[in-house]
């Protein structure tokens, strides 16, 4: 089932999704139901607070050379945790949560991430590159923040009067 992605101003966008407990049919629901919204919108990644559901849980799903996704390249990943970062690089990110509007983030360049998967089984993953980035980039959404945080103020006056001008345009 397709959901409706929650977007910024959303004060529940800024909440802390809490830790899985129960490895059940509804996280499995959940999981399927985000991969559907996230094909949907056409994201390459979606966090569970984006849809509304405050828990540690998102899917990663990049798009290969040809900008094709393949299911079996799906990421699930549920209570992630950053174990060891190393170096910084600068992406231009986008969010569904925050649509239309692109900038340079710096992030880490690699990291090692554990976390589970929809058994509860337990991986340790290394990653870098789009990668890297975007298990950060949804990492932060679990943990109540927006890639538009990290900008510098000048963009961030930039992000918010392009919002207000988009708000008054809509009206």
């Amino acid at each position: 089932m397709i959901r409706k992605v929650i977007t910024y101003p959303d004060k529940r966008l800024w909440q802390e999704s809490k830790k899985v407990e129960k490895f059940d049919d509804d996280l499995y629901n959940l999981l399927d139901d985000m991969y559907e919204t996230m094909v949907a919108y056409e994201g390459i990644g979606l966090a569970a607070i984006q849809i509304a559901v405050p828990l540690q849980v998102l899917i990663i799903n990049l798009v290969d050379d040809e900008g094709v996704q393949h299911k079996e390249d799906l990421k699930e990943v549920i209570n992630p945790v950053i174990i060891q970062k190393e170096g910084t690089t600068t992406y231009k990110e986008g969010c569904l949560s925050v649509p239309e509007f692109y900038e340079e983030v710096e992030r880490a360049e690699k990291i090692k991430v554990k976390y589970q998967d929809r058994n509860g089984n337990e991986i340790e993953e290394d990653l870098e590159g789009l990668d890297a980035i975007a298990m950060q980039h949804e990492m932060d959404h679990l943990a109540g923040h927006l890639f538009i945080e990290k900008l510098p103020y000048f963009k961030r006056k930039k992000f918010e009067k392009e919002f207000k001008k988009r708000q008054r345009e809509r009206m």
